[in-house]
């Protein structure tokens, strides 16, 4: 689709991957402005009603970024994280939306680089698809 941008929202944890993010900004390195971030205290904290929040008010693609498992600043956070993320991504495929549009990763403080080439891959892999909204007919 010509001219087609998608939404993407970004939970990034607080500690580690929103930090990662501002390294990557300090950097000056280049990644694609469609994400819009959102500070979580912890991947932990990011219920699977917020991700298919996000889905249904427009977004086109969701990440979730955590600390690396062993990493976490609450002890257990990002290992809720990786255990509740998985089924949420079956949920989304029963419901008809493409697993591929969904991304969880661990990217530390120190990792801008990865930061910005995570957002980069992503943001391409989701403009693959046609937007979602108009898919699903929401």
């Amino acid at each position: 689709m010509a001219g087609y941008e998608p939404k993407i929202i970004g939970f990034l944890c607080n500690w580690c991957s929103y930090a990662g993010a501002d390294l990557a900004g300090a950097a000056r390195l280049k990644y694609p402005p469609n994400l819009k971030i959102i500070r979580v205290p912890c991947s932990g904290r990011v219920a699977p009603e917020l991700v298919i929040r996000a889905f249904k008010e427009g977004a086109d693609g969701v990440m979730v970024l955590g600390c690396h498992i062993g990493d976490c600043h609450y002890a257990t956070g990002n290992h809720r994280t990786a255990r509740r993320m998985p089924v949420l991504r079956a949920l989304l495929e029963f419901t008809g939306i493409e697993p591929e549009r969904f991304l969880v990763k661990w990217v530390s403080s120190s990792e801008g680089e990865l930061f910005a080439q995570t957002v980069r891959e992503f943001t391409e892999q989701v403009r693959a698809f046609p937007p979602l909204r108009e898919r699903m007919g929401w």
